[in-house]
């Protein structure tokens, strides 16, 4: 048997027997950091196993943003979490990207201004991003406000920076957009990380402080889908995919569907007995 699945089968951890041992030998506490993640299962951090970590230590090495948001983001308050160096290293390395990706940027986002009407006017990448910007808005004020998941939260918030630090403005609206995008990413971030955030919310030209500002309201009219794909099914078997208008009706959908040529491969000259339309969702022939 493994000592890993010895340990596992009686409820033990290599924390809670090699950490005296290794402490009456001398030896280093990283030692007993390897033994577990090479053998054992992590201990939860106890006082009485004498295994937390001290906040003081990594604050100097990581920062204090980094340690929050390792903290929030590792698991649900009201649970125990396994304090993993990976983990923090992570947190640290997100953090540098967004400085980066915003300092890079400072004063082409100094620089540029928009009003609300005006985005909403935009189309393209740029509505699209302005959709990913306002889903993740009215999501993670769901996660914090009403549901207190912090760590669901943050990792909504590290999608959107992903695919935020993608996007490549190409018009004078794309950099509108993006600019409101970073605004709202660091309104919802600064009561996680508030140091960084303030810094860069200055950075972008802003003149009052990030933590008196409030988040602005999800606007309606940025999460609505302009077309959707759907599959279309004859006889419920799926033999394409196609794009249609948003809540389109049924005789738009099967027009649009028709036109496909993989489906009038399959529908032929044969007579269409039955169409059973969800909308925005399916479509199935039936011949």
């Amino acid at each position: 048997m493994k000592i890993g699945d010895f340990l596992k089968e009686r409820g033990l951890s290599v924390g809670d027997n090699a950490r005296s041992l290794l402490e009456g030998l001398g030896l280093s506490e990283k030692l007993a950091e390897k033994l577990e993640l090479r053998i054992g299962e992590i201990a939860k951090m106890s006082k009485s196993k004498g295994n937390t970590v001290d906040p003081e230590s990594a604050i100097r090495r990581y920062g204090a943003d980094t340690v929050r948001l390792y903290i929030l983001f590792a698991a649900p308050p009201e649970q125990d979490f396994e304090w993993k160096e990976e983990g923090i290293e992570g947190a640290h390395r997100f953090l540098n990207r967004l400085w980066k990706f915003v300092t890079e940027r400072e004063e082409e986002l100094k620089s540029t201004h928009y009003d609300i009407e005006e985005l909403r006017s935009l189309g393209g990448k740029a509505r699209k991003l302005r959709r990913e910007v306002y889903a993740t808005l009215r999501a993670c004020i769901r996660d914090i406000e009403e549901r207190y998941q912090l760590n669901t939260a943050i990792a909504k918030l590290m999608k959107l920076f992903n695919e935020m630090s993608t996007f490549k403005p190409e018009s004078d609206g794309d950099r509108k957009a993006l600019k409101e995008g970073v605004e709202i990413l660091l309104l919802l971030l600064s009561p996680i990380t508030p140091h960084i955030c303030e810094e860069l919310w200055h950075r972008i030209g802003k003149d009052t402080l990030i933590a008196l500002e409030k988040l602005p309201a999800v606007d309606e009219e940025a999460l609505a889908v302009e077309e959707v794909e759907i599959p279309v099914q004859v006889n419920g078997k799926v033999r394409a995919r196609i794009k249609i208008p948003y809540g389109a009706d049924r005789d738009t959908a099967l027009r649009l569907a028709l036109g496909e040529e993989k489906v009038r491969a399959y529908v032929g000259e044969k007579s269409i007995k039955r169409v059973i339309y969800v909308k925005s969702k399916l479509i199935n022939i039936v011949v």
